[in-house]
């Protein structure tokens, strides 16, 4: 049992406990990939008249050589 308790207390904070800097979440975020979506309803008296549906995916590029610059390729 106390075994257990000193393993518990050895092990590092939770990722739900630490603070995340917002750098480091966007970088992660960029990184996967991350897919936003939402509504937006405007209505009068209960009556839906205009209704948005929004999406983006945003997901970080990299940048490569073209095959025709490349050391490798044939003149």
């Amino acid at each position: 049992m106390t075994s257990q308790l000193q393993a518990a207390a050895a092990e590092p904070p939770s990722a739900q406990s630490r603070p995340v800097a917002l750098v480091d979440l966007l970088d992660r975020l960029l990184g996967n990939g991350v897919v936003l979506s939402g509504d937006v309803v405007i209505s009068l008296a209960d009556v839906e008249l205009v209704r948005l549906q929004l999406a983006a995916v945003i997901h970080s590029v990299r940048a490569t050589d073209s095959p025709l610059t490349s050391p490798g390729a044939p003149s």
